[in-house]
């Protein structure tokens, strides 16, 4: 009878590690439900909501715009267009969840855009941007194009505006800039709802849990979309020295990739830190987290470690030129500068943080780290 009762202890006993595992707090004693509900409540919804209300102008401005096609008018949506592209930067990073299920990030930001796709589109008037098939004739870079690439000067564009094909072009942008603001209202509107409750709940350790989720969708978005995607393939990183001026961010703008890109390393930096998105309070964090684990680098502490280097990167991306297309075909070296230190910085957190934190990367990498 002991060793039955022996045996139903240790089942017992394997049960509950393997509960606390996939559902239960940390074992390392940090509290992952605080933090959770930190990033939900002070950092991931409000940076959604605010994307909605930047898109919501950019809404406004296009049918400004699109009545009385005027260069003033252009200009006022090309500002609107940068703000949101701008604040775009604060939720690619959560690709999980709903933003996952309808490829939120490709549908958003997906560049080069495919110039001749959107011409046909146009020509035909006869389009459905819910495919996949549309993902590179859509987004943020897509109406980057109808802003300013179709003409070489503002009067050229505001003609196509006006012209034989006015209706077409003016439905494609009105197209374009709804499709943004209805596909942010879906997954804001599944955090404002069930999935806030279920992410925070979901406070294991697993690798399907929210953490592991969050911290791999962060690093991802940091490693592929701005180290790599806004720097090393147009730099010619991943091309053997084949330079791809033409792939930069907003590529058709020309003087907006490096605000884009300070934009993006800056939203990196304060997920890092913790800092709500619309004041400068700090709460839970990935910093935090390894200060509580005493996670040292060298003599010092990681967080540290991570802050100072996001501090370089900073540096050598303010040395940049506003226009990052020029920047590599006039002294390409300098971008090569900024990608080694966003690259360091990926050695920082994808290595060194997820083995302090006991996470596994989820995500195939084939450049190497």
């Amino acid at each position: 009878m002991k060793k039955i009762f022996s045996l139903f202890g240790i089942i017992a006993l394997i049960a509950a590690c393997s509960s606390n595992d996939e559902g239960g707090n940390s074992n390392d004693g940090y509290d992952r439900t605080a933090l959770l509900t930190h990033w939900a409540n002070n950092i991931i919804i409000p940076s959604y909501t605010d994307y909605q209300a930047k898109l919501q102008t950019l809404v406004s401005s296009t049918n400004t715009f699109t009545t009385n096609p005027t260069e003033a008018n252009l200009q006022t949506v090309r500002t609107s267009w940068l703000e949101a592209y701008k604040a775009f930067q604060y939720v690619s990073q959560y690709s999980f969840g709903k933003a996952e299920e309808i490829y939120f990030k490709e549908r958003n930001n997906t560049y080069p855009t495919d110039a001749t796709g959107i011409n046909a589109n146009i020509t035909s008037g006869s389009y459905d941007l819910s495919l996949v098939s549309q993902v590179s004739k859509q987004g943020l870079p897509a109406v980057d194009y109808v802003l300013n690439g179709i003409g070489n000067t503002d009067s050229e564009i505001v003609a196509l505006y006006t012209g034989t094909n006015a209706a077409k072009y003016k439905k494609y942008l009105t197209d374009l800039v709804a499709a943004l603001k209805s596909n942010n209202d879906t997954v804001l509107a599944d955090w404002n709802g069930s999935y806030k409750a279920s992410y925070i709940a979901n406070n294991g350790t697993s690798v399907s849990s929210s953490v592991s989720i969050t911290v791999n969708n962060y690093i991802k978005n940091f490693e592929k979309d701005v180290r790599a995607g806004k720097l090393g393939i147009p730099a010619g990183v991943f091309s053997g020295g084949t330079l791809y001026p033409e792939k930069v961010e907003a590529y058709y703008k020309k003087d907006v990739s490096k605000v884009l890109l300070n934009t993006a390393v800056q939203a990196a930096q304060d997920f890092f830190n913790g800092k709500n998105f619309a004041n400068s309070t700090t709460g839970p964090s990935l910093k935090a987290y390894l200060d509580f684990l005493n996670t040292v680098r060298n003599g010092q502490n990681l967080s540290t470690t991570i802050n100072d280097q996001f501090a370089s990167a900073f540096t050598k991306i303010n040395d940049l030129s506003a226009n990052l297309s020029s920047q590599i075909t006039t002294s390409n070296s300098k971008m090569l500068t900024a990608y080694d230190a966003l690259q360091q910085n990926v050695v920082y957190i994808k290595l060194d943080m997820m083995q302090a934190l006991k996470i596994t990367v989820d995500y195939v990498d084939n450049d190497g780290d």
